[in-house]
């Protein structure tokens, strides 16, 4: 979705959909028309109107939000790689591995 439709689906002004993507806790695919945003744009922009309007956090706290979640988001990719590399290996290889984090 463009721009025009991205604030119109969070009712919010551009100039503020300009300073999230000033802010970089929106970082829209940019095309020869504008910026264009994913359903995943839609619901960080979500997140930080909650953050910004109900529960009242400052510029400074939205950032650190949105950096904890970005490498949340990028833990648990590399945690799905680690588990497909897991279980290729040879299922004693995997019992060993996984007995080894039980017991962590």
């Amino acid at each position: 979705m463009n721009d025009s439709e991205f604030c119109e689906h969070l009712e919010i002004e551009v100039t503020v959909l300009e300073v999230w993507v000033e802010q970089r806790w929106l970082v829209p695919r940019r095309a020869d028309s504008g910026w264009i945003f994913e359903e995943d744009d839609l619901a960080r922009a979500r997140l930080i109107q909650d953050l910004t309007g109900p529960m009242g956090v400052n510029d400074d706290g939205v950032d650190v939000a949105m950096q904890l979640l970005d490498q949340i988001h990028g833990l648990r990719g590399r945690l799905g790689a680690l588990m497909t590399a897991i279980r290729s290996q040879d299922p004693d290889v995997q019992r060993l591995i996984l007995s080894r984090v039980d017991d962590e």
